[in-house]
């Protein structure tokens, strides 16, 4: 197993440097500031593009928790030309939050105010405190959860709702993309606010904040995660009745070693138990979507699989089966969490032009019309799935030892 792990290490800590050296030499918008909008699958920029909250929070995380993991000081400029760009150009002043896109010189585009992006910003900015030492980025960290809290914390039934106008009203569409239900709360939005408000805590250990994260994990074990198939529900009402069927293989997966890593942090014993076993039982249904050469496949509904296989779905299975390893100690974990490895290194990453493929199809071809960067292709996934397996390889080596 050792020969296993060591092997998986090294390649992963070249394929961490791989991704952060493209992002450095691509994607900096140096005309107008912060990163392009969009980046095509030839490296070459649309520069007038839109430029999204979820891509530059992800772009400041990435950097942040590189810099955290192995002190670059290319790394730790990087995450600061993103935190400087949000603080500039994404941060609404006055009426709080963040504002969804801007335009290509930063003038406001959509001014909505979107949990889910949100929570990013707090994820990326509280990780950024930690590198920079910088207070001012944890004191907007902790704004924005206060933000969503004082506007978006449903005190009747729990939970988050999904968005509102600039000045925190109701608004008719809530959707984060087109391809999702109109619904008042989602699985989505509540993972990555746990997401956010677990890295928040590490750097500011609030008792209300503590208790937010309890909530959040009962949220999901009493209503996301399906009791009988172990999938995450998608959609829901303000009641928690479910507005979905279809599965998602990726969030399914992510889960299941986040909520356990969420517990962890919170320190609380229960639901660290019960996390750990739902993780192994989540990842055990995840099975279902893979397909023979290892590569996990997008959805499916009623029986049917969308056999796409993109690229954060591959960077999650790293991740999720391997926290299943760790947990049970049974090594056909470990072996599908590098099977998912492999398929993202053989048929995901782009060999002549750096980073991952949006995505591949059932035969393999490239997914068209995909950005290589863009509003929703960002460095995260990979990046975090990179990190998360190294440091867990160095534990495991550890506690053999």
């Amino acid at each position: 197993m050792d020969i296993y792990l060591g092997k998986y290490k090294k390649q992963l800590q070249q394929e961490l440097k791989e991704i952060l050296d493209y992002w450095i030499e691509f994607t900096p918008d140096h005309e107008n500031g912060g990163f392009y909008g969009s980046v095509n699958n030839d490296n070459v920029p649309e520069k007038q593009a839109p430029k999204g909250v979820v891509l530059n929070a992800r772009i400041l995380w990435t950097f942040s928790a590189a810099f955290n993991y192995k002190q670059n000081k290319k790394w730790l400029l990087i995450a600061r030309r993103a935190y400087e760009y949000i603080n500039s150009y994404f941060v609404d002043r006055e009426f709080g939050g963040v504002y969804w896109t801007v335009d290509y010189r930063g003038k406001k585009l959509n001014d909505r105010k979107q949990i889910y992006g949100i929570a990013f910003c707090i994820y990326a900015l509280s990780e950024y405190s930690k590198a920079s030492g910088d207070e001012a980025a944890l004191e907007l960290a902790i704004r924005l959860y206060q933000d969503i809290e004082g506007h978006a914390y449903d005190r009747k039934h729990k939970g988050y709702f999904e968005a509102f106008d600039r000045e925190w009203n109701g608004i008719a569409d809530l959707r984060l993309s087109a391809k999702d239900a109109n619904e008042r709360k989602t699985m989505n939005t509540h993972l990555h606010i746990a997401e956010a408000y677990a890295n928040l805590y590490q750097a500011w250990p609030d008792k209300k904040l503590k208790r937010q994260l309890d909530n959040l994990l009962e949220v999901f074990a009493h209503h996301i995660v399906d009791s009988r198939s172990f999938h995450l529900k998608l959609f829901f009402t303000e009641n928690w009745t479910s507005r979905s069927n279809i599965i998602s293989y990726g969030h399914d997966i992510e889960a299941a070693w986040l909520l356990q890593k969420v517990a962890e942090t919170i320190r609380h014993r229960g639901w660290t138990v019960t996390m750990r076993s739902l993780g192994v039982k989540i990842a055990d249904a995840v099975v279902s979507g893979i397909d023979e050469e290892g590569g996990l496949m997008y959805e499916s509904e009623n029986g049917h699989h969308i056999t796409e296989k993109h690229w954060w779905p591959q960077a999650e299975a790293m991740v999720g089966f391997f926290n299943a390893f760790q947990v049970t100690g049974d090594d056909a974990y470990l072996m599908r969490s590098l099977q998912s490895w492999d398929f993202a290194e053989k048929f995901i990453k782009d060999h002549d032009n750096g980073e991952w493929f949006w995505g591949v199809n059932e035969d393999h071809s490239i997914m068209e019309n995909k950005d290589k960067a863009g509003l929703w292709k960002c460095p995260y996934h990979n990046v975090r799935a990179c990190l998360q397996i190294i440091n867990r390889i160095e534990q495991v080596i550890c506690l053999q030892d």
